[in-house]
């Protein structure tokens, strides 16, 4: 394997990759680095087909070997709202709302809802896939719960509502050398790393 690239065009989570991946020898790419423009219908019905539907399509465009498309798809599961917006996170209220304003929504809907019933976990499904298919899907996970201001700016998305016990603080408080080691993300390229590197590809 010689290069990845991840399909997203969001520079927030190619920031956040990168990052996460640091130390491992490999060229990293977005699509648009990559010169990849494909039309991705995400038509799944949970986080772990929209990623392999994404993986597929990018690595169907791959015109040589040893490439690996990775490819994501994260979301917030709210307890009480029946876990929206889940595998909508994204196009939660409309794709080009800011999430300033998907916060503030949420927020209003769960307005007098006590702590113990604001549970909620940051959910990632990675799946990698090569020009001959899909080679593996891994995931993770980080529980914690929807508080009642936004804080912090070291986050992107609802990580400003997103809370946690442990440290008091939403996760757009926490630096991000801790963010991304205890993040759903981290946590599911960090499985996935593992498992490439044990494959001779």
């Amino acid at each position: 394997m010689k290069k990845i690239i991840f399909a997203t065009g969001n520079q927030d989570k190619m920031g956040e990759i990168r990052s996460i991946l640091s130390g491992w020898e490999m060229e990293i790419q977005s699509m648009k680095e990559a010169g990849i423009a494909v039309d991705i219908v995400e038509d799944g019905k949970t986080f772990e087909e929209n990623a392999r539907i994404k993986a597929a399509a990018v690595a169907s465009q791959l015109s040589e070997d040893g490439v690996v498309v990775l490819a994501d798809d994260s979301g917030l599961e709210i307890d009480c709202l029946n876990k929206e917006p889940g595998i909508y996170s994204a196009r939660y209220l409309g794709e080009d709302t800011p999430y300033k304003v998907k916060n503030q929504k949420i927020l209003e809907r769960l307005e007098g809802v006590p702590k113990e019933e604001r549970t909620a976990r940051f959910v990632c499904a990675i799946a990698a896939a090569d020009r001959n298919g899909e080679i593996c899907v891994t995931r993770g996970t980080i529980e914690g719960y929807i508080g009642w201001e936004t804080c912090g700016a070291n986050g992107f998305g609802y990580d400003p509502i997103f809370y946690l016990d442990e440290y008091n603080c939403s996760t757009a408080e926490l630096p991000a050398e801790l963010k991304n080691r205890l993040s759903h993300r981290g946590k599911a390229l960090g499985a996935m790393r593992e498992k490439l590197k044990g494959m001779q590809l």
